[in-house]
């Protein structure tokens, strides 16, 4: 199962109606928000269907730290 930071940028199976397919995650958590990375638009999935639309991650975002 892939790991997905803020920052990540994916491109997902179908793409968006602007014609772009690549997108920047936002929040991650149990719903996942993504802005399309040609209009802007942002997007809120949960999280079972964001990762079953992932094709693949292009870009790795910032890490976040959490302090133990």
């Amino acid at each position: 199962m892939a790991q997905y930071d803020i920052g990540d940028v994916v491109r997902m199976k179908k793409k968006h109606p602007c014609g772009n397919d690549e997108w920047e995650v936002m929040r991650t958590g149990m719903d996942f928000r993504i802005k399309c990375l040609k209009c802007k638009r942002q997007v809120w999935l949960d999280r079972p269907s964001f990762e079953k639309s992932v094709r693949k991650i292009l870009k790795k975002g910032i890490k976040e730290e959490t302090e133990n």
